[in-house]
């Protein structure tokens, strides 16, 4: 994994090359322009489904408040900047149909802002859906007729990922302990992502690859639970980050390496 020194440890490690001075210059101009530069990632879905916690965990911050009663903690845009990089926390959908339609269009004006560049300011959206619920229905709503209608040209700009994937088939199919899931729940997981990607395809013509995960949940006072396929969705985010704003995002993870720990092994997923 990549630390948050990173470009420090870079610029060393070019300043100690053999290579000629104007070679450097090339290298050292480009890493100082990626440093530079801003990553917008918009974090979006139902209420309930784990933003705040998954903000969390990915970048070992607790700006994003999580949870604990039921009523939605964001109930507007919440801006967010851990140096360079700049997280919009969008409220939770499925509190009301008027909450909901002014959610909506704070979204789409959010998604058609542009940066001082005349480019599109959010470069990754990543909604999430709740592993243990049934009914996705206002997920779907919020994906196909919010989220890529007014993502422009780039459809993939946009990420679905599950969380809470220890909750979608019962305890029993978890293994708190080694925080993985058996094989019984891998098949259901599997078949659940795929469900969600024919469902977008078959509304939108977009095609989308979502992932499962589980952010892990933390209790006032309490340590953080273990996250499941944490990486692998901080892999997703990155590879879809535009190429010269990855590092951005790297630098600024979660430092703790036990929140990297289990994933499905499919990839490697460290960055």
């Amino acid at each position: 994994m990549i630390n948050k020194n990173a470009f420090d440890e870079i610029i060393e490690q070019i300043n100690s090359t053999n290579m000629s001075e104007e070679d450097k210059n090339i290298i050292l101009r480009n890493l100082q322009n990626t440093r530079d530069s801003k990553v917008n990632i918009m974090i979006t879905g139902a209420t309930g489904c784990g933003k705040s916690s998954t903000i969390n965990a990915l970048f070992g911050t607790e700006k994003a408040k999580v949870g604990t009663t039921p009523d939605p903690e964001t109930m507007s845009i919440e801006k967010y900047e851990l140096n360079n990089m700049v997280i919009w926390d969008t409220p939770g959908l499925g509190d009301g149909k008027e909450k909901d339609i002014t959610h909506a269009k704070n979204i789409i004006k959010k998604l058609n802002e542009l940066d001082e560049n005349n480019r599109a300011l959010i470069d990754i959206v990543l909604v999430i859906l709740d592993g243990g619920s049934r009914d996705l229905g206002t997920s779907y709503e919020l994906i196909n007729k919010v989220i890529i209608p007014n993502l422009g040209e780039n459809k993939n700009r946009i990420l679905v990922a599950i969380n809470q994937c220890d909750r979608a088939k019962g305890p029993r199919h978890w293994d708190y302990e080694n925080s993985e899931p058996d094989e019984v729940l891998i098949k259901f997981l599997n078949e659940k992502a795929q469900s969600v990607k024919n469902r977008i395809k078959e509304a939108t013509g977009v095609d989308v690859d979502p992932i499962y995960y589980s952010a892990g949940f933390k209790e006032e006072g309490e340590e953080q639970a273990k996250p499941y396929n944490l990486n692998k969705l901080l892999y997703y985010i990155i590879k879809n980050t535009p190429e010269e704003k990855r590092l951005v995002v790297a630098t600024n993870m979660n430092q703790d390496e036990s929140m990297w720990q289990k994933d499905d092994e499919l990839e490697d997923y460290n960055v």
